[in-house]
């Protein structure tokens, strides 16, 4: 090999110039700062619009100014509310991202990622790098050329910091160090091992044949994009134990599921009802086999029912948490008991699913002890479900802030009306409080594609990530006000509907968990960004317990479990296994002892 003449990775990465993939600002997270400077002059464009609205409505005060004003709201709405309101109502009716910098970057994306598997195509021989072949691209002047398109694509990226982006930029990096054979001048190889004490693990040569491997990994799969790769592998379908829909379970878009046992299991008599958030698809419970909190139940022999809220159409625009937080969960739990007359019911939630379902059950508590009856639902699991929400030791101080500087209720209904909110708008925010996440599990993906089958594993989970439902707008102001800004639930403030004029409309008492005898089960992570630990400690404030109950307890106490963990911890199958047996130990045990009757 001419070694004298060979292109080496510095210097064409050089002839690309500095462009926003590299970081070179040291952000700590993603910087989007275009949208965010985007968004900035549309709020303040629609605030404007408001304010000479309410001064054109008071003719008799301002005279002459009112007439002025309404002129002006008319020509502004028309010019550039109207259109912008268009925009992104079509975006998000075409699954598109309203957003137009988000949107350009989604392209780049796309287009990067098929411009590395086209790269890769050059070397890669019947699925096996070509080593001749990358020795006589790198001793030319072809593979200056080939990296005009990705260099255009990063100068015109829309965002700074840990992002995407940054890590398709690593992964060109080590296809240049794998075609060149050279190693970088000045930077971290990407992919290299570590040892303890920050140097590498592993020699040159160790690292140009795992990275030709890491290579025909994801060519063999075309999966440098995990999204167009979940939606090209999973078709569009995720979810591994099959289901029925329970006839008369149809409330607008929510349904009910009943997961059929396997052959071969019998029943145990115990029913488990899961509680799914509101934003996300419900299979997050049943990703695939081996990932699945239902398929692991199932094993146990439990009659598992499951909510399923659908993807929000117009219909479900003014639906709030009254909704779905009450009128659903009493007409799902009447048919339920219907179905299994005499069966003890749990009750398992993740994320906001649990938090909604506190309540709830908590009202319950009330409305059968004011019929004189006993509770029916004694147990439910809660993991990583959110009750506290403050500025101090809750952990939801960031986003609280992120919320209070750029939520407007307003502005939200004037931008989105019946199309309602879309993930998007959600996974914006999620960026703010999981500094460099797009980056991590795009980086972490990458990392891991020479494991066995772990491209392929993969597929469901990428897919759910990357496919979030609507939020009914309603609920998600709900959400916002009640929860993340008003902390109802712990300052005891929050209110549902009830069938009992003395409890319609008022708050709910959390204290009714305890005096029902209810057993409380809190799973949460110490890595957790979205359910931080300090706020899931719905076992600590309601349901049976003990002072000072913060540790694993047994018998008929409430239980909290912390562990080492992020949010999404059932992609793990070693985690969710874990989990499974814990949680199978909760709901197996004793009823509650020494209930409160106050």
């Amino acid at each position: 090999m001419d070694t004298e003449n060979r292109i080496t990775p510095s210097s064409l990465l050089l002839q690309m110039g500095a462009s926003p993939a590299d970081n070179r600002e040291g952000i700590k997270t993603a910087l989007p700062w275009k949208s965010k400077l985007g968004g900035a002059q549309t709020k303040a464009i629609f605030q404007y619009q408001q304010f000479l609205d309410s001064i054109s409505a008071s003719h008799e005060l301002f005279g002459p100014f009112a007439v002025a004003a309404s002129m002006q709201s008319t020509f502004i709405r028309s010019v550039l509310i109207d259109p912008i309101k268009a925009h992104a109502r079509i975006a998000v009716r075409s699954g598109r991202e309203p957003d137009m910098y988000r949107d350009m970057n989604g392209w780049i994306y796309k287009n990067y990622s098929r411009l590395l598997y086209y790269l890769c195509s050059y070397f890669i021989t019947d699925g096996k790098f070509n080593r001749d072949t990358a020795h006589r691209v790198a001793t030319t002047e072809v593979g200056h050329q080939k990296l005009k398109e990705f260099a255009q694509m990063e100068h015109n990226y829309n965002a700074l910091g840990m992002t995407r982006l940054k890590a398709m930029k690593e992964m060109l990096k080590c296809m240049l160090v794998v075609i060149t054979e050279t190693t970088l001048a000045d930077a971290e190889l990407p992919y290299m091992k570590k040892n303890a004490d920050g140097t590498d693990a592993m020699t040159m040569e160790e690292y140009l044949t795992e990275n030709r491997f890491r290579m025909e990994c994801l060519y063999k799969a075309n999966a440098f994009d995990p999204k167009e790769y979940s939606e090209r592998v999973t078709r569009g379908k995720i979810g591994f134990s099959p289901y029925e829909i329970v006839r008369g379970s149809k409330m607008h878009n929510a349904r009910l599921r009943h997961y059929l046992l396997p052959k071969g299991i019998e029943a145990n008599g115990k029913v488990l009802y899961l509680s799914t958030p509101l934003i996300n698809k419900p299979e997050l419970f049943d990703l695939a086999e081996g990932k699945s909190v239902v398929e692991g139940m199932l094993k146990e022999g439990y009659t598992i029912y499951m909510v399923d809220y659908g993807d929000c159409g117009p219909d479900d625009t003014l639906l709030g948490l009254d909704y779905y937080g009450k009128t659903v969960q009493d007409r799902y739990l009447e048919l339920i008991k219907k179905k299994n007359p005499g069966a003890d019911i749990f009750v398992m939630g993740y994320c906001m699913g649990g938090t909604l379902m506190l309540p709830y059950l908590a009202r319950r508590a009330e409305e059968r002890k004011a019929r004189g009856g006993k509770m029916d639902v004694t147990r439910i699991a809660l993991m990583a479900s959110p009750v506290k929400f403050d500025d101090e030791d809750s952990g939801h101080g960031p986003m609280r802030s992120f919320i209070s500087q750029h939520y407007d209720p307003y502005i939200m209904r004037e931008l989105f009306g019946s199309v309602n909110i879309p993930p998007q708008v959600i996974d914006f925010g999620m960026n703010e409080i999981q500094p460099g996440v797009h980056y991590t599990v795009l980086s972490g993906f990458y990392s891991r594609a020479i494991y066995s089958h772990a491209i392929e594993d993969s597929a469901p989970f990428l897919f759910w990530l990357t496919h979030g439902t609507k939020f009914p707008a309603q609920a998600h102001q709900d959400w916002i006000q009640k929860f993340f800004l008003g902390n109802q639930l712990v300052k005891g403030a929050y209110c549902l509907p009830s069938t009992n004029p003395d409890l319609d409309g008022k708050p709910v008492n959390m204290d009714a968990l305890r005096a029902a005898g209810v057993c409380i089960f809190d799973y949460r992570g110490l890595r957790d960004p979205i359910a931080p630990a300090g706020s899931c400690v719905a076992s600590q404030l309601c349901g049976q317990k003990q002072d000072g109950n913060v540790l694993v307890t047994r018998g008929g106490l409430n239980r909290t479990f912390e562990k080492n963990i992020g949010h999404i911890f059932v992609v793990s199958k070693q985690l969710l296994a874990e989990y499974l047996q814990i949680v199978s130990d909760f709901l197996r045990g004793e009823s509650c002892a020494d209930v409160d009757e106050k």
